[in-house]
């Protein structure tokens, strides 16, 4: 069996979800993620591509390389033009410490990829509250606050109790002994006495996003999401 006939991608997830397919590169070969590129080029499709690391891309051939648009931080990519984002922004994306800023990366880049700008404001953790504090009027502002937190990931119970828009968690695996690669934070957002906080998987950039994306509603126009829903029917059918 060629790399080629090792996936067969969703080309009908737009249309049904109004979220565009990605690709997780982790545990793909050099040559199944290259056949992917091509399969999309050839139909001319957009692709995000999570967890690419810098040798898996070195790998690439060179015309993959010099197309895709690559963030060595959040380990991301794009390929094929990009939804123009939506103004003003009404998603911010909120990190306790720079440490967490990888993940909070994933999150920025897979809303930037699907049409959405978003507001950041960066290393605003609970060990120096008035950081937050001097930013919380503008988060207020926002419909959804995601929260990037690893160690004890108190922050997103912070935010929560301050502004009224959907706030979203994302544990990360920051930190070290009993933090447990993540587990404590997560623990500690599922556990939170802030209501209405939704929670994502540790380090899960990618699955916050596409939450908040859910949450505001399909990133199309109804008339565009009415005509894909009957060119998806009119496919399936």
């Amino acid at each position: 069996m060629t790399a080629a006939e090792e996936f067969q991608l969703d080309e009908g997830r737009d249309a049904r979800i109004g979220l565009s397919e990605a690709v997780y590169c982790a545990g793909k070969s050099a040559q199944q993620i290259a056949a992917i590129l091509d399969h999309a080029q050839r139909g001319g499709r957009s692709l995000l591509l999570t967890r690419l690391d810098e040798v898996k891309l070195a790998l690439l051939p060179e015309h993959h390389r010099a197309t895709v648009n690559y963030d060595p931080v959040s380990r991301t990519a794009f390929t094929g033009p990009l939804r123009p984002p939506a103004q003003p922004a009404r998603i911010a994306v909120v990190t306790a410490g720079t440490s967490d800023v990888p993940v909070a990366r994933e999150v920025s880049r897979t809303l930037l990829f699907e049409g959405h700008e978003a507001l950041q404001v960066t290393d605003v953790g609970v060990a120096g509250l008035w950081r937050l504090m001097e930013r919380t009027a503008v988060l207020r502002r926002m419909r959804v606050v995601i929260v990037v937190a690893g160690m004890d990931a108190a922050l997103p119970s912070v935010v929560g109790g301050l502004v009224p828009g959907l706030v979203i968690a994302v544990p990360t695996s920051v930190g070290y002994g009993v933090a447990a690669g993540g587990r404590a934070a997560l623990g500690a957002a599922l556990a939170s006495c802030a209501p209405g906080i939704v929670v994502v998987n540790i380090d899960n950039g990618y699955g916050a996003a596409c939450a908040a994306i859910r949450a505001l509603g399909l990133p199309l126009g109804a008339t565009d999401v009415e005509q894909k829903e009957q060119t998806w029917i009119a496919v399936n059918s």
